[in-house]
């Protein structure tokens, strides 16, 4: 126990300035993520700009190309949560549950991208790679592109795929000797608890509202 406090110390004093920035704005993103505030867009570019290098330089390709899909959605959902209706009163995208149908879409959109993280990972680890951990950084790397794909349609199960995003991560980064970004990564994790129970509220009250409407 002492060993593993001496190695979470030591990674956390070795911290750099732009992992230190990295993890800040990650938090805030997603703290306002939670409170459904567009905010969480330019915050979170922030935080995916700079994790693409760090990914890179650590050898998670697999996290490398999430940041870099992060960067994408990022300005896509930007995009999808700053529309209004035609009266200009309201926001038209609102949070709601996912049907069976995208329920079968999601699970198969993260199957397809794991088995593509993979098997590239599977060949840069032989090739050019090899601190590269395929099973464990497709995992995460899958879980987080489907996190954030319904993220930016404000689906209630976006959290879901965000806890196991986080759940992976975490041993996955401190190996890695981003001992600061593991921790992130359990602050993140109770912020994705929060965030599921939050939005699950907002949408069963959205869908009360519309059925006494």
């Amino acid at each position: 126990m002492n060993d593993l406090f001496n190695a979470i110390y030591n990674g956390l004093i070795q911290t750099t300035a732009i992992e230190a920035v990295a993890v800040i704005m990650g938090i805030v993103s997603v703290w306002y993520s939670r409170k459904e505030n567009v905010l969480v867009y330019p915050t979170g570019l922030i935080n995916t700009t700079l994790y693409i290098y760090l990914s890179y330089k650590g050898h998670l390709l697999g996290e490398a190309s999430v940041n870099l899909y992060y960067t994408a959605m990022s300005i896509y959902g930007w995009y999808l949560w700053t529309r209004k209706t035609s009266d200009k009163k309201n926001l038209l995208l609102q949070i709601t549950n996912s049907s069976k149908k995208e329920w079968i879409q999601q699970l198969s959109f993260f199957a397809t991208i794991y088995l593509i993280i993979y098997f590239l990972l599977t060949y840069a680890k032989t090739a050019f790679a090899p601190e590269a951990i395929p099973w464990a950084d497709a995992f995460a790397s899958a879980t987080a592109y489907t996190g954030m794909w319904l993220m930016a349609k404000k689906k209630v199960e976006s959290w879901i795929w965000w806890i196991l995003t986080n759940i992976a991560s975490i041993p996955l980064y401190f190996i890695k000797g981003y001992a600061f970004t593991s921790v992130q990564f359990i602050v993140l994790l109770i912020l994705a608890i929060a965030g599921l129970i939050s939005w699950h509220k907002k949408a069963s009250s959205l869908n009360t509202n519309h059925e006494t409407a």
